[in-house]
């Protein structure tokens, strides 16, 4: 009997390690599958010097025509005069190339933007159910952090769900409210919380499935982190995700697919 118990421990425990070991074989792979559809986010200015500045990260979803991004790496006012406009940065055979872009939808509760590209057409990646996500999952994510100084190099960090919590926390003193939060008491919704560290310019960088490489959630470095962490003199340093759930709301509302 011991015997038996012994070799079923053994066999479950080099199971457990050959599954840990089929999902770290399967990053690269994936890697190659959805890097061509992770994009900077930033603008373009024929007059300034630098004519690009990248403001953070971005995914192609639906017919390859639209990106995702935090409405927070958007929100900057545009030197219309100057002809500033969006646009989104990819690298693709160790060239780097630009696509102009409009933003053509917002939803400021969950962070969230949509940009339209004039021309061209990127591969995109499926968004998957955020539903279904679960702590101590494993998931990556890739962006383009301090792009502006790092260069257009997209960098993947590898994480699991730690915990899926209230955008919003309750404080101890009124003094510690502002409006933003007040209203967002009366509303809260879950995020996911990571053990990974986002970076400046990794907030609109898709959270992934290690397998599959879907969708289910978008990095948010600052918008989630105001919120809970509003009363800490330092903040944390903690990476929180908007799950996927809110995305596929906003493409279905402007009939994206």
């Amino acid at each position: 009997m011991k015997i038996r118990l012994i070799l079923l421990c053994l066999g479950l425990w080099f199971a457990s390690v050959a599954v840990s070991m089929a999902v770290e074989a399967d990053l690269p792979a994936i890697l190659l599958k959805v890097k061509p559809s992770i994009v900077a986010i930033g603008t373009y200015q024929p007059t300034r010097n630098p004519r690009e500045m990248l403001l953070g990260s971005g995914f192609v979803v639906g017919d390859g025509k639209v990106v995702v991004t935090n409405a927070h790496v958007t929100a900057k006012e545009l030197a219309t005069d100057h002809l500033e406009q969006f646009a989104v940065f990819y690298r693709k055979d160790r060239k780097a190339y630009m696509l102009l872009a409009d933003i053509v939808a917002t939803d400021d509760e969950h962070d969230l933007a949509l940009l339209s590209l004039h021309d061209g057409q990127l591969p995109a990646m499926e968004i998957g159910d955020s539903f279904k996500v679960r702590e101590g999952e494993p998931y990556a994510f890739t962006g383009y952090p301090i792009g502006q100084i790092l260069g257009l190099f997209p960098v993947t960090h590898r994480s699991i769900i730690a915990a899926i919590s209230p955008n919003v926390i309750p404080v101890m003193a009124t003094r510690d409210l502002n409006v933003g939060m007040v209203k967002k008491l009366q509303a809260p919704y879950d995020v996911f919380q990571l053990d990974a560290t986002a970076y400046p310019g990794n907030s609109g960088s898709p959270l992934y499935d290690e397998t599959s490489g879907k969708v289910v959630g978008i990095i948010n470095k600052v918008f989630v982190q105001g919120s809970k962490e509003n009363a800490l003199t330092n903040p944390s340093g903690i990476t929180y995700a908007i799950p996927a759930e809110y995305i596929k709301t906003l493409l279905a509302g402007k009939s994206f697919q």
